[in-house]
C-alpha cells in the first residue's frame, strides 16, 4: 500500500453549537467542546485509521494544546513530523454552528502560518509515496513557500500528488490564477462546489470539472448531500456517486477531510474511480455520525 505524506495544518477546533437563534449583543445557550482539528491532520487521522501508512508534516506551538494535539496524532499511528514553534501558539479554529446547523469558521492559523521549507524532512519524499497538500497551507502566505517546496520535492522524487481547495473564501482572496499556478504538477484536485466555482467561474459542477481538467489530470468535486463526481482529462463526461443517507451528529465537522482519506487509498491502488468515490462517501458518512472532525478512538 502506498505511503501517504500529508503537509499542512494542525489545529484545535472549538466547536460552539447554539441551542437557540443567536442573540446579537447578548448571551445564547450553547455547547462548546474542544477537539483536535486542522484539515491536513484530519485527513492523516482518517487515513491512518483505515490502515494507510501516513506521515504528517506541520508546525505546532510550544503549548499544552500543541503537545496534546501531537500526542493524539501518534495515538492514531501517524508518523508525526511536527516542528515546535517557540513563538506562535498552536492554531485554533472556532466553529460556530447555529441552531439550524449552519457552520461558520473563525480561524487563527498560529504556528501553521510559519511552516518553513527547512521544516520538511527529506526522508519522507520517495518514489513509492504519495503527497497530499492541504489547500490552506498554499493559501496562507506564511506557509506557501514550504508547501510549494514540498510539491517540488515530490515531483523530483516521482511521487504522485493531490491537493485540495482549502476553503472558498480565502481561496477567492488568494486568486484562482495564482492557486492553479502554485499547484502545477498535481495529479488530483479535491474541491467542493464553491471552491470549483471560485477556480473556474462555473456554478455547474460538471462544467467546472471539465474546465479544471485543463490543469489537473483528475478532478473530484464534493457535492454535499448530492454526492460527488470524478472527471478526468483522459475521458469524456463525469462519474457520479450519491451520498450515503445519514442523519448528521449535531457537532459533526470535517466530513470533507474524511472523504479525501476514503478516496485516496483505493485510487492509489488502481481501483476504478467509482469504487474510490464509494469508499470516500462511506468514510464521510462515518464522520457525520460523530462529533468533531477526527475518528473517535473511544
Amino acid at each position: 500500500m502506498t505511503r501517504v505524506v500529508v503537509v499542512g495544518d494542525l489545529m484545535t477546533d472549538a466547536v460552539a453549537r447554539a441551542f437557540h437563534p443567536l442573540a446579537r449583543g447578548s448571551d445564547t445557550p450553547a455547547s462548546v467542546i474542544m477537539y483536535g482539528g486542522g484539515s491536513a491532520a484530519n485527513v492523516a487521522a482518517w487515513l491512518a485509521l483505515e490502515g494507510t501508512e501516513t506521515a504528517l508534516i506541520g508546525r505546532r506551538g510550544a503549548d499544552i494544546a500543541g503537545r496534546t494535539r501531537e500526542m493524539e496524532l501518534m495515538g492514531y499511528g501517524i508518523d508525526a513530523r511536527m516542528v515546535m514553534d517557540p513563538e506562535r501558539a498552536t492554531g485554533t479554529c472556532v466553529v460556530m454552528i447555529t441552531h439550524r446547523g449552519d457552520r461558520t469558521m473563525l480561524s487563527d492559523p498560529g504556528a501553521n502560518a510559519a511552516l518553513q521549507p527547512e521544516d520538511l524532512p527529506r526522508d519522507v519524499f520517495g518514489p513509492d509515496g504519495h503527497l497530499h497538500v492541504s489547500g490552506y497551507t498554499l493559501i496562507n502566505e506564511g506557509s506557501r513557500r514550504a508547501a510549494r517546496v514540498a510539491l517540488r520535492f515530490a515531483r523530483e522524487n516521482g511521487m504522485s500528488i493531490s491537493v485540495d481547495g482549502g476553503s472558498h473564501a480565502p481561496l477567492e482572496r488568494a486568486g484562482a490564477e495564482a492557486f492553479l499556478d502554485w499547484t502545477s504538477g498535481a495529479r488530483l484536485l479535491f474541491a467542493n462546489k464553491e471552491q470549483a466555482a471560485v477556480l473556474t467561474g462555473r456554478d455547474d459542477p460538471d462544467a467546472a470539472a471539465k474546465v479544471l481538467t485543463a490543469w489537473f489530470p483528475n478532478i473530484v468535486i464534493k457535492l454535499g448531500d448530492e454526492g460527488a463526481l470524478w472527471a478526468s482529462k483522459a475521458r469524456e463526461g463525469t462519474i457520479r456517486v450519491p451520498a450515503e443517507p445519514v442523519e448528521p451528529s449535531p457537532g459533526s465537522i470535517g466530513a470533507g477531510d474524511a472523504f479525501v482519506a476514503g478516496f485516496l487509498p483505493p485510487w492509489l491502488s488502481g481501483k476504478h474511480p467509482k469504487d474510490a468515490l464509494i469508499s470516500a462517501q462511506r468514510l464521510a458518512a462515518r464522520a457525520l455520525h460523530q462529533p468533531g472532525a477526527r475518528p473517535d478512538l473511544g
